[in-house]
């Protein structure tokens, strides 16, 4: 049996004709939330035996789910191998109504998928490490991840979402897989979130950034930077070892970016490791000619990491030189922190964890 959400239109009119019906298809998927094939009503009854009889539409089932004190759900699915990834739903702006009860602005909401089941990048500060690296997801895995949150949620389709490529595993390493998910999400007669809606996580592999870059998807790029030393960085994410801070920098004044839009270079700042001014100096200098967007990120604790939260004092004083020398910089604030639900948080779970249900 095939996963339906594994396959581009013009790949599923290899399977169904006349080609129309797979415009059908995906309206009733994407659109339309079908979660079988008999409720696809204006198709043919030979049509909907033939998508029973090779495919199915549900790659993941959710067991697990917590809802953090700011809003954001995270999610635990188990795959059909019996594997389990996680999710984030993170809401970014609250529905506005004024006083006739008319909405003045919809909410809006960020979707946080994983790549991979674990992690081979063996960062020291990431959680998600901690239990390696056990497979790639396919296309339809990540897909599924977001319409399952998206139709569970009652978020219609017309309400565009923002997807991040943060959370298990990274991107670049699963480049393929990620990319054909991108264009599934894409298009028109799917879920038609723009590549501008999607951001891609790396830890720095240089050479798939290159690659990506050359694929002209239109997504949008953030950096895990992390450090602006290749000594301490091979510290932190041993990934600097096969890609130093010089190559990855290099690969990122070559790709394509939107002019309205700046690589996202994301700095997890952890206690008396990175938090100095002289830190903050220097990555100035790295930046330079780049058109970047820092986030800083507070670290976030989690059982048996030697690293510890900064104070926010030494983080506004790093904010704050960055800004003062023209770097576009914000602090991010964690969501979904009290669930171990943010950044580096997320984890491949044991078979008693992945017991539990919501």
């Amino acid at each position: 049996m095939k996963n339906l959400l594994d396959y581009t239109q013009d790949e599923l009119a290899e399977f169904i004709q006349p080609k129309f019906r797979t415009k059908q298809i995906y309206e009733w998927v994407y659109k339309k939330n079908a979660k079988t094939f008999d409720e696809m009503s204006n198709l043919p009854k030979d049509i909907k035996e033939r998508l029973k009889s090779e495919f199915y539409l549900e790659p993941l089932e959710m067991i697990k789910n917590e809802i953090s004190l700011d809003g954001s759900i995270k999610y635990l699915f188990r795959l059909r191998d019996g594997k389990t990834i996680e999710s984030v739903l993170l809401p970014m702006k609250e529905e506005l109504i004024d006083q006739n009860g008319k909405t003045q602005r919809h909410a809006r909401y960020t979707i946080c998928v994983s790549s991979q089941v674990g992690c081979k990048m063996g960062c020291s500060f990431c959680l998600t490490a901690k239990g390696g690296f056990i497979r790639n997801l396919t296309p339809g895995e990540i897909v599924g991840q977001i319409l399952w949150i998206k139709r569970e949620n009652n978020i219609p389709y017309e309400r565009r979402v923002n997807i991040v490529y943060m959370g298990m595993g990274e991107p670049l390493d699963n480049l393929n897989n990620v990319a054909k998910a991108i264009n599934i999400l894409k298009d028109n007669d799917g879920l038609s979130i723009g590549a501008r809606r999607q951001t891609i996580s790396t830890s720095g592999l240089a050479s798939q950034i290159k690659k990506l870059g050359e694929m002209d998807l239109g997504v949008l790029l953030a950096i895990s930077l992390h450090a602006v030393t290749d000594e301490l960085r091979e510290k932190l994410m041993p990934v600097n070892k096969a890609y130093n801070i010089a190559s990855v920098m290099d690969a990122v004044r070559e790709f394509p970016i939107d002019m309205r839009k700046r690589v996202m270079f994301e700095y997890l700042i952890m206690d008396k490791v990175n938090d100095t001014l002289n830190d903050a100096k220097a990555l100035v200098k790295l930046l330079h000619g780049i058109k970047a967007k820092v986030n800083l990120i507070l670290f976030n604790p989690h059982e048996g990491s030697p690293y510890q939260r900064p104070s926010i004092e030494n983080v506004e004083k790093f904010r704050d030189y960055l800004q003062s020398r023209g770097v576009t910089c914000t602090i991010r604030q964690s969501k979904g922190l009290d669930i171990s639900a943010a950044c580096g948080q997320l984890k491949e779970r044991s078979k008693g964890e992945s017991s539990a249900t919501a």
